[in-house]
C-alpha cells in the first residue's frame, strides 16, 4: 500500500522566502528503505533533503540526502528541520537534539527568529593545488587548504564572486566539494560553494562548509566572533563562533510549503 508522508520546504538562512538555501524537511515514523529515501530526495530535488525521526530511546535521529547521495552533515537541512521541531512537530520545543553520523548536533532558539546550531569544527590542513582544479575553477587560488571539503583561499571578495566554474570539470576532481572564500567587504569573509560530484553543483548557502570555513578565519582575523555570507546568487548571512572543537552558526529560516508525499 502507498505511504502518505508529510513534507515542508524551508528557505534556510534566509528571514524570507525565496532567499536562502531551500531544505525539505519529511518527518518518519519509521526508517524507510534507504533506496527510498534517496528516490524522495532526487525527486524533490534540492540540494539537500533532511529525514528525521523521533526514538522514544535515542532521541530525534536526522540523516541527509542529496538528490545523489547520502552525506555525512548539511548545516542548513538541519536548521530547516529544527524550525519544524519549533513551529510544526513540537511547539514550545526552545532546544532540539539531533543525533546523527557526525555526532550530536543541538539547535537552539535565539532572540529575534534566529537558531544557533552547534556543530564539529573542522580545520583544514594546507594542501597542494590540486591537478586540474584551476583549470575547473577557471582562476588560481592563493593557496588551498583540506578538510572533508577543499577550500580555494582568494584574495577578494570579487574574485569569488566572479568564479563561473566548469562543473563537468569539478566533477571530475576527486574532492567531496570546493569551498571559494576570501575576505569580505561587508562581512569577516564570504564563500561560494561547489559539491557537483555530489549532485549539488552550486550549494545556496552551506552550513557545515562553515566547520571548515570558520576555525580558518577566527585564525586568519585573530577572532572568535564572525560574520559570513555566502555570495550565491540566493545569498544567505550566517552569525559564526569559533569554539575549539565546536562551532556556532546562527541563522534564520522560513517555512515556503507544507504538504503530503504518496511513496
Amino acid at each position: 500500500m502507498p505511504t502518505r508522508l508529510r513534507l515542508y520546504q524551508v528557505d534556510a538562512f534566509s528571514s524570507q522566502v525565496f532567499g536562502g538555501n531551500p531544505a525539505a524537511v519529511c518527518p518518519l515514523d519509521a526508517w524507510l528503505p534507504d533506496e527510498v529515501l534517496q528516490a524522495i530526495a532526487a525527486e524533490n530535488n534540492l540540494s539537500e533533503t533532511a529525514f528525521v525521526l523521533r526514538d522514544e530511546i535515542r532521541g530525534w535521529q536526522i540523516r541527509w540526502f542529496t538528490p545523489a547521495q547520502e552525506v555525512d552533515l548539511c548545516g542548513h537541512a538541519t536548521l530547516a528541520a529544527a524550525y519544524i521541531l519549533f513551529t510544526r512537530l513540537a511547539p514550545g520545543l526552545e532546544r532540539a537534539q539531533f543525533n546523527s553520523r557526525s555526532g550530536p548536533l543541538v539547535v537552539t532558539q535565539q532572540e529575534g527568529e534566529w537558531m544557533e546550531m552547534d556543530f564539529p569544527s573542522r580545520p583544514p590542513e594546507p594542501c597542494a593545488v590540486p591537478e586540474g582544479l584551476v583549470e575547473a575553477l577557471g582562476a588560481e587560488p592563493r593557496e588551498t587548504l583540506l578538510s572533508r571539503d577543499l577550500l580555494a583561499v582568494f584574495d577578494s571578495e570579487e574574485q569569488v564572486r566572479a568564479l563561473n566554474p566548469d562543473m563537468a570539470k569539478l566533477a571530475q576532481l576527486d574532492l567531496f566539494a570546493v569551498a571559494a572564500t576570501a575576505r569580505g567587504s561587508e562581512a569577516d569573509f564570504v564563500s561560494r560553494f561547489f559539491a557537483p560530484r555530489v549532485g549539488v553543483p552550486e550549494d545556496p548557502v552551506t552550513g557545515s562548509a562553515h566547520c571548515t570555513l570558520v576555525p580558518y578565519w577566527a585564525n586568519v582575523l585573530g577572532k572568535k566572533q564572525l560574520l559570513a555570507h555566502q555570495v550565491s546568487a540566493r545569498g544567505g548571512i550566517l552569525q559564526c563562533e569559533d569554539r575549539g572543537e565546536r562551532v556556532g552558526i546562527s541563522g534564520q529560516a522560513v517555512l515556503y510549503l507544507e504538504g503530503h508525499i504518496t511513496v
